[in-house]
């Protein structure tokens, strides 16, 4: 069976190519089409793929300018020749699910919808944003969403990371999707060893993920916070931190592990689809102060909400986006530290193993080709 997996870009390995490293292990003998491709980014695993750009990877340091060229997304999408395809499987948060299936199955994962165009418009092109950029989505906005409703039509069968972004695509698209949380893997995530004084954010530096929130918190409390990430915001983020702020840039699985492992909890100030980072963070044992909004309320036990029994508890919600609330937030957390044990926030995350999706995927997609051929082609 001929197998093409479509992800909107590869310049990164977090919570999407997670899951894109999962559909390579299912179909080791597909082709990847990306519109942008830095080999140096990304896993051994999606490196022994045979990956196939669009015509913007030509472009100088494109894997820094990239979110420029979003109007011409749809075009470079819609350019893959997919003519000789049995099944297409989209990994999309962006524009991937709108390809060309012809007449093959086409099976699109959401991570989210278009965000830029629409609920996280504001957050990318508000007030805050270079006029430039105001001007330039303010012609292209609608453009985009007319294309995204259409792509959508392109679609067999939906799958979402969360119930949260199912929701999304009932309310945009007018479609089903069925449920299938996001991996994390326990291997590389594990316990970690001696809890030190410093909290930690694990992001990419953009406006939605709220990281200006939690700077002005931690430089008011003046308690120790680093930051794990790159983006567009880095520079504006360090000229804001105070002394005790420390920010780190990308680092590798192993010392991301060894960081999740010995904070005493991971800030979680931004709305985020799924997220998984928090998820990260709690296979290394480590609670999660989050606002109360999004992914993190289907992969966080809530130590309030569970105050009267239950659950254990893995986290703390914070319900304003606001500094306030944050310090309000972690002032909790430190008085009720002694709620949270590693060893069963653990095991709530592995209910989300990489096998565990592994496994759904296969079924999902074997029961998806059985519907559509009439009986079911090996995988």
């Amino acid at each position: 069976m001929r197998v093409a997996i479509i992800h909107d870009w590869l310049i990164t390995n977090r919570g999407g190519e997670k899951c894109l490293e999962v559909f390579c292990e299912l179909f080791p003998r597909a082709h990847i089409y990306t519109l942008i491709y830095s080999r140096n980014r990304v896993s051994s695993l999606i490196k022994s793929m045979h990956v196939y750009a669009s015509r913007l990877n030509r472009l100088p340091a494109i894997e820094r300018i990239y979110r420029y060229f979003l109007p011409l997304f749809p075009t470079m999408i819609e350019s893959f020749d997919l003519r000789n395809y049995d099944l297409i499987v989209s990994s999309s948060h962006c524009v991937a699910k709108g390809v060309f299936p012809h007449r093959a199955l086409h099976i699109a994962y959401v991570h989210a919808p278009m965000r830029y165009v629409w609920d996280m418009h504001e957050a990318y092109f508000g007030g805050a944003r270079s006029l430039l950029a105001r001007i330039g989505m303010s012609l292209w906005r609608r453009y985009l969403q007319r294309w995204d409703v259409a792509a959508s039509e392109r679609v067999d069968y939906f799958l979402a990371n969360s119930r949260n972004v199912a929701a999304k695509i009932q309310k945009l698209y007018g479609r089903q999707a069925t449920v299938i949380h996001p991996p994390v893997d326990l291997e590389k995530f594990h316990l970690g060893g001696r809890v030190e004084s410093y909290y930690l954010i694990v992001s990419a530096l953009v406006p939605y993920k709220r990281i200006d929130i939690a700077i002005r918190a931690f430089n008011q409390m003046r308690l120790p916070l680093k930051v794990v990430g790159e983006g567009p915001m880095r520079g504006r983020l360090e000229r804001s931190a105070g002394s005790t702020v420390e920010f780190l840039g990308w680092v590798d699985d192993s010392a991301l592990a060894a960081l999740y492992g010995s904070c005493q909890a991971l800030i979680f100030p931004g709305e985020e689809d799924f997220g998984i980072a928090p998820l990260e963070a709690q296979a290394c044992g480590r609670p999660i102060i989050a606002y109360e909004k999004g992914g993190v309320l289907e992969t966080v036990i809530s130590a309030t909400a569970n105050a009267e029994g239950g659950e254990s508890p893995t986290g703390i919600f914070f319900s304003h986006q606001t500094p306030e609330a944050l310090t309000r937030a972690v002032e909790l957390f430190q008085r009720m530290q002694s709620r949270f044990e590693p060893r069963k926030i653990r095991d709530h995350a592995a209910q989300f193993s990489r096998e565990r999706f592994k496994n759904q995927i296969h079924e999902y997609v074997q029961s998806r080709l059985a519907e559509w051929w009439g009986a079911t082609k090996p995988c």
